[in-house]
């Protein structure tokens, strides 16, 4: 048994890292989080959370408080082509039927991590400068002048990590060539809209998604459009609805409609990174977006850091302070070629939904047969599948 509990700083405050949090506490190890931000929040958006990330949520015992806040998605939801037309039923939860896909508004996550949490345990108005580690801990410098030694430091600050240079050769965000407008209309502003169901419409190089969030009061929309700027990923950066509503103005008139009613919106630079080798350096790792900054065409970033955690929790646990190091190479092992793969499948989707991949028939025939490989995805359990890495472990 290990001689003392295990400490563990988490660097960033959003799902990833808070949900790290919660996975950590669980397994007994004590833990901060550090968040660069003076509070707290999250701008108007909406986020997927698929069977695999709601198992997460489960393992931490916050399942109960997210179903209450968000909206699961019901049958007819589906895929369309711009006109309208429909392609094929989505897929909206496990094989099984018994695990649904929602849609929360992140505000509304957030503050579900964040009120679970106990006092003291997270540090707003820390941003990270510098990184030092020996071979028995490691050190966090923050820009106001404080630090924290634990010994492990789990990096979840995103795709413009500080700490990712520490651990992997410098690599610039791959621009997708494409920039997404987000934002959050009222239900009661479109009575005759859906708040039940999940939308995809698929055009020439634009898409368009739309699903409920908030327990179907609000709609969240996003609409994908190509750019020949290499904008840098935003969440907040204002952009023009009157624009919006031009890129989308022969498409199918729900959708002209829906934007009708957009009053501000929001643009997002859409990028993501290679996969890497290696995404732990001693007692520094990464997690969520720091590691595998994936785009967001399989609604996966957020499911794929809340499984991080649970399987670094439940790895760590086992290892304690003499021996972290050690799971941290396991943690990094066992991650990698899973992430990895929905980085790329998530490129991959973005092509089917932009109509770059053939024909529309073409498109339309790959999307009708991706109900396997989005089984593949919703039907695992990380910390179950984490646990056969144990006896390696241990070894």
């Amino acid at each position: 048994m290990p001689s003392r509990p295990l400490r563990v700083a988490v660097i960033g405050g959003g799902i990833g890292g808070l949900g790290a949090a919660h996975a950590l506490l669980r397994r007994g190890i004590e833990v901060t989080v550090h968040e660069q931000a003076s509070a707290l929040s999250e701008v108007g958006a909406g986020v997927q959370i698929a069977p695999n990330g709601f198992r997460a949520l489960q393992r931490v015992g916050l399942d109960k408080a997210f179903i209450d806040q968000a909206s699961r998605f019901q049958p007819g939801s589906c895929y369309r082509r711009k006109d309208g037309s429909v392609v094929a039923e989505s897929v909206i939860g496990s094989k099984d039927g018994t695990v649904g896909v929602y849609g929360v508004h992140r505000a509304d996550l957030l503050s579900i991590l964040v009120d679970a949490l106990p006092e003291g345990v997270v540090h707003t108005g820390h941003r990270a400068v510098s990184f030092v580690q020996t071979a028995d801990s490691a050190t966090v410098i923050f820009e106001n002048g404080e630090s924290v030694t634990a010994d492990v430091v789990v990096a979840a600050d995103g795709i413009h990590s500080v700490l990712r240079p520490e651990v992997a050769e410098p690599s610039k965000p791959v621009h997708s060539g494409s920039v997404a407008y987000r934002g959050i209309v009222p239900a009661s502003l479109v009575p005759e809209w859906s708040t039940d169901i999940w939308q995809m419409w698929m055009g020439d190089g634009k898409h368009f998604l739309v699903f409920p969030v908030r327990r179907g009061e609000l709609i969240n929309y996003v609409g994908f459009v190509p750019t020949s700027d290499e904008t840098r990923e935003s969440w907040s950066a204002p952009g023009d609805p009157d624009q919006l509503r031009r890129e989308f103005a022969d498409w199918d008139p729900r959708i002209v409609n829906l934007l009708s009613a957009v009053e501000s919106t929001f643009w997002w630079g859409l990028n993501d990174r290679e996969p890497i080798d290696h995404w732990t350096k001693g007692r520094l790792t990464l997690l969520g977006d720091a590691a595998h900054p994936m785009l967001p065409h399989l609604g996966q970033g957020a499911n794929q850091a809340l499984e991080d955690g649970i399987a670094l929790a439940l790895l760590l646990e086992h290892a304690g302070p003499e021996h972290a190091a050690n799971a941290l190479v396991t943690y990094e092992r066992f991650r990698r070629t899973r992430t990895a793969d929905v980085q790329r499948g998530s490129r991959a989707n973005g092509a089917r939904y932009d109509s770059a991949v053939g024909t529309v028939e073409e498109r339309d025939a790959q999307i009708a047969a991706s109900a396997s490989f989005r089984w593949s995805i919703y039907d695992y359990d990380v910390e179950d599948e984490a646990k056969k890495e144990l006896p390696a472990l241990a070894g």
